[in-house]
This record gives structure tokens, C-alpha cells and sequence, in this order.
């Protein structure tokens, strides 16, 4: 595991029994990145006579069976309770397996339907969908160590094409870049208004929805996935989201202007709005 996740992540596996190495993030050229490093520790417990069983690398961003899994269950689970309509589906992409497969299962079956790509800050998925590519011409795919921008948003957004995106790729229509303050804000406006507790993939999904939603208008119906919960983010994400409460009221616009007023966390007020209001998250 990258050893920049939130500590939750690898407590939770060690309280299962599980042995968790922390690797440093690194492109997936290196030897020690942590795909690579889970696919070589899974051959040596196979080979060793010394290690009961065998070890298994699911290989999650390049097996087919994780795109399959959504094609068969997520996407039809969409499409029967949404009534078989909607008009916009709406996910980040980590392994891709989640836009992929219910893109590959809602596109044929609703003409018109809009794909939508929800990416933080760092992520070359962005570009690579509005523009074709993920870098410069200089800068090979997969060869960076780390997000240009170090966003606190983890579980997607990528620097690599992995087969789960680019199997449905062509499908993706639009995508929409969501900062951490964006994120931030949106997952306590979720806790403040819906007592609904999400970590950062969830909130960017949401930012994004959002988005999608005021693009397309009124009367149309937009899906997305609310995959991670916020006890999973406690030391990262929500360290910095701080706490949700006081007094101050936060709306919809708040939250998608949290970018553009730099918001202060805990209810202080980053700065006055043109009325003379406090405005702050």
C-alpha cells in the first residue's frame, strides 16, 4: 500500500491479520511501486515452501473480471432502480472498473445518456478525456512519482491509463476537475444536510453530479456513487475538512464556490462576501 493513505486504511487490514507493507508512492515503472510490490511478494509466497498456501495479486486495474463485476451488478442495479431512466452517470476513476463496466451496461440500453468523469486535482484522467492526452509530449504516461498537485483526495483519480478506464473510455462524454476544497466542503455540506458521513472519492463524485446536474438543467436525472465512507478518512481528509457544525449555514453555492474563496475550515471565515456576510467552511 502507498505509504502516503490515510493510516485507517492499513490499521483496519492489521487488525484482520493482515501483513501491510508501506511502499513510497512511485510511477508504475519502478519496481517497488506498490502494484508491483504486491505482484512479487504474491510470487515469493507461492514459490516459498515455507509459507503455507499460496499468494494471489488480483491485479485490480488490469483484470478484466473488475469492469465484468460492474457490467453484471452495478450498472443493471442502476438502470432497474432508476426505472430505466436517467441521464447522466457520473464516477471518478481509480482501477476504472466502476465508470467502465456501467458505462459499457447503461450506454446501449439509454440512448442520450451522458458519462461523466469526476477527477481531483493531480490526475491526468482530466485531460486524457477532454483533450486526448494526459500530459505534454515530453512526459511519458505512468512515469511520474507522484500527483503534480498533492491532493488529500485518495481511492482516484490516476497518472496511467489502466485496461478497466480505456475499455470504456470512448464511452466517456465529459469529465470535471473537483479541487480538495471543493471536496472538503462538500463532504460536510453531505454530514450537515443529509447526515450522510463520505471520505473524498465520494465527495468528488458529488461535486461532480452537482455539476453535471446545473450543465444539463432541470428535469434530468444524474447518478453517481457514493463508494467510500469518512471513517476510512478521519486522519487525512477529514483532519483537514475539520469538524461539521456551528453556526455558520452552509448552502450548495458555498460549496461550489470553495475553490474560488479558499474557505477557511471549523466555521472560520475565510474572507467577507461582496454583501458584507461572512463566508467560511
Amino acid at each position: 500500500m502507498p505509504s502516503d493513505q490515510s493510516v485507517e486504511k492499513s490499521s483496519l487490514l492489521r487488525k484482520l491479520g493482515a501483513e501491510v507493507s508501506l511502499v513510497p508512492p512511485a510511477p508504475i515503472v519502478d519496481t517497488n511501486q506498490f502494484v508491483n510490490r504486491a505482484r512479487a511478494l504474491s510470487r515469493q509466497h507461492t514459490a516459498s515452501p515455507d509459507i503455507p498456501g499460496c499468494g494471489y495479486f488480483a491485479d485490480q486495474f488490469e483484470n478484466d473480471q473488475n469492469w465484468r463485476a460492474h457490467y453484471e451488478g452495478t450498472g443493471p442495479e442502476i438502470f432497474r432502480q432508476c426505472g430505466e431512466r436517467l441521464d447522466a452517470f457520473v464516477a471518478g476513476a481509480g482501477t476504472g472498473g466502476t465508470i467502465s463496466g456501467c458505462a459499457r451496461y447503461l450506454k446501449p440500453r439509454l440512448p442520450g445518456l451522458k458519462v461523466v468523469l469526476a477527477d481531483p486535482p493531480g490526475s491526468g484522467l482530466y485531460n486524457r478525456i477532454k483533450f486526448g492526452v494526459m500530459f505534454d509530449l515530453k512526459e511519458r504516461e505512468g512515469t511520474r512519482r507522484r500527483q503534480q498537485v498533492d491532493t488529500i483526495v485518495e481511492g482516484i483519480g490516476i497518472n496511467r491509463v489502466t485496461h478497466n478506464f480505456e475499455v470504456g473510455r470512448e464511452l466517456v462524454d465529459d469529465a470535471v476537475r473537483v479541487s480538495d476544497e471543493e471536496a472538503m466542503a462538500m463532504a460536510r455540506f453531505l454530514v450537515e444536510k443529509d447526515g450522510i458521513f463520505v471520505g473524498s472519492s465520494s465527495a468528488v463524485n458529488c461535486v461532480a453530479a452537482v455539476r453535471t446536474a446545473l450543465k444539463m438543467g432541470p428535469g434530468h436525472r444524474v447518478v453517481t456513487i457514493l463508494c467510500d465512507s469518512g471513517a476510512r478518512h478521519l486522519s487525512k481528509f477529514w483532519a483537514q475538512a475539520g469538524n461539521v457544525g456551528g453556526a455558520w449555514e452552509m448552502t450548495l453555492d458555498d460549496v461550489l464556490e470553495a475553490d474560488k474563496r479558499k474557505t477557511g475550515m471549523n466555521g472560520v471565515p475565510a474572507e467577507k462576501k461582496e454583501d458584507g456576510s461572512e463566508f467560511g467552511v
